[in-house]
């Protein structure tokens, strides 16, 4: 099954690229590496707000973290053209908008990490780190950043 076939069969539609909010480019191609920059959380089109053990619960930033991949496999679908060309999804960075004393930024990224394996099967296995941090630009719950390996 191709991968556009797969996303078709979990009612997934890769968005456009997001226009970059600062001075930077929305992906980076190295070799058959390709860096794609952090996109934050997003619902009906505005920053998905918010600080977890604030106010958000952990099931609500898994359902951020999953429309964050969806994202992400948008921007990764405009870089290379074809997303069956994707050989390994490499690693996974989450950075989540959260209080000192929350403790499930790991589960809170599970639901992008989820979606990659979701999608592309053992090539979606990925190395990762998520970390809390005390703020996110524009005030979204999360953003992650996501490097691939390409044919």
């Amino acid at each position: 099954m191709s991968i556009y076939d797969k996303l078709t069969s979990l009612g997934i539609t890769l968005p456009p690229v997001a226009t970059p909010a600062a001075a930077y480019v929305p992906f980076v191609q190295t070799g058959n590496l390709v860096f794609l920059s952090g996109h934050i959380a997003r619902k009906d089109g505005k920053p998905w707000v918010g600080q977890f053990g604030a106010g958000i619960e952990t099931a609500e930033g898994r359902q951020a973290a999953r429309a964050i991949a969806i994202d992400l496999l948008g921007t990764l679908h405009a870089a290379i053209g074809d997303l069956n060309k994707v050989r390994r999804i490499v690693k996974l960075m989450s950075l989540v908008n959260s209080t000192a004393s929350f403790t499930e930024q790991h589960l809170v990224t599970n639901g992008a990490s989820e979606l990659m394996a979701e999608v592309f099967g053992d090539k979606g296995a990925h190395a990762r780190s998520a970390f809390g941090v005390a703020q996110i630009p524009m005030g979204a719950c999360v953003e992650i950043e996501l490097i691939a390996e390409i044919e």
